[in-house]
């Protein structure tokens, strides 16, 4: 594992150190001319910005003089994924991308052979382990659609806010594991449903507040007893760019309902995956440095805030690269990927590895 890890780590820095060049050869990238409306100030007087992030990666050309204006024109990357005015709607009830739709090759530095929980009746005797390989792929499937625009917020030409739904379902296919017949080790299963409200508001330092959201999330795995493993989430979201550079995307959630009992030893009996906040985290940080219009490095951490606890408080951290392609079709990109910590899939939720994942990933279709 360790060899796998060293060359991962020289391939992201080799990847980063020929972008930089690339960037530093194309300091100034055009922009498309954009239609007077889109040129208007926002409602805190803030030109909107052109910034790519990892959902919405790179503008498209703007549309030819006297055409009407669509979802793709070019705005902030998060204005366009979330629709959050006139120029970037794309009406309701469409099917668009959420998370990166992927196909992964997968090496973990171990596998999760007998789950376990502080629940003892979610256990999984070691009589019963599975002789599961390291080596397997990754699916990832996730879609959304909008149900409805400006419930709270209208502004003719301006910003609105929407309410999505979404579903994201990820599996571990043991491909490599004949003896075991290939099974899916373990597939997670995400709707959500997702308010969002723009803030188009300008901050220090070049800062754009973009947009803020609340969502209500289950997460499962589909399984009985005893590894049935599965929680509900209330969360809260809020997304920031700096020029087509960086942004920054937050989510903080409190767990509803299945949740530990008064003290640590006071467990509910129905919960299948009792202290998943403390494995899990109860917040994530996602920071995307965009280093020309194809390439980007991202960086996403995990923490509990409990920095006092006895995991410190960071429950994970995952590195990815991305690149296109094909120019002309940048929305399908080569990923390499490198995740430590908890929770990598929800039967993980108190497993701690490192994961190298390289593969393609369809993102913002």
């Amino acid at each position: 594992m360790s060899h796998l890890l060293a060359r991962a780590g020289a391939w992201l820095l080799l990847g980063t150190a020929g972008l930089l060049a690339d960037a530093q050869a194309q300091t100034t990238l055009p922009v498309p001319e954009r239609s007077p409306e889109s040129q208007a100030p926002n409602a805190a007087g803030a030109e909107p910005t052109t910034e790519a992030t990892t959902a919405s990666l790179e503008a498209p050309p703007a549309p030819p003089p006297g055409a009407t204006r669509n979802c793709r024109g070019n705005l902030s990357s998060f204005a366009r994924y979330w629709e959050l005015d006139s120029d970037t709607d794309c009406g309701n009830y469409n099917i668009r991308g959420y998370k990166p739709i992927s196909l992964s090759w997968v090496h973990g530095s171990r596998v999760n052979n007998a789950p376990q929980s502080d629940n003892d009746t979610r256990d999984v005797a070691a009589a019963n382990a599975q002789d599961y390989e390291n080596n397997e792929m990754r699916i990832q499937l996730s879609v959304r659609s909008k149900l409805a625009t400006g419930l709270l917020f209208w502004e003719a030409g301006g910003p609105r806010d929407s309410l999505w739904f979404a579903y994201t379902q990820q599996s571990y296919w043991q491909l490599f594991n004949s003896e075991l017949s290939r099974p899916f080790r373990t597939t997670d299963h995400e709707p959500e449903l997702i308010y969002i409200a723009p803030t188009p508001l300008t901050l220090p330092w070049g800062w754009q507040w973009i947009y803020t959201g609340l969502a209500l999330n289950h997460q499962s795995n589909g399984q009985t007893l005893p590894l049935s493993r599965s929680w509900n989430r209330a969360i809260l979201m809020t997304g920031l760019e700096k020029k087509d550079q960086f942004s920054v995307g937050l989510r903080v959630w409190e767990r509803l309902g299945d949740g530990d009992g008064e003290s640590s030893t006071d467990i509910n009996a129905q919960d299948d995956n009792p202290g998943i906040e403390e494995t899990y985290g109860r917040a994530e940080v996602m920071a995307a440095w965009h280093l020309n219009r194809g390439h980007n490095l991202v960086l996403t951490l995990r923490h509990n805030l409990r920095p006092d606890s006895e995991r410190n408080g960071l429950t994970s951290w995952r590195m990815e690269w991305l690149r296109p392609l094909d120019s002309q079709a940048p929305g399908l990109r080569l990923h390499l990927q490198l995740f430590s910590g908890y929770g990598d899939s929800l039967i993980d939720y108190n497993y701690r590895r490192t994961v190298l994942s390289i593969g393609l990933s369809l993102v913002d279709f």
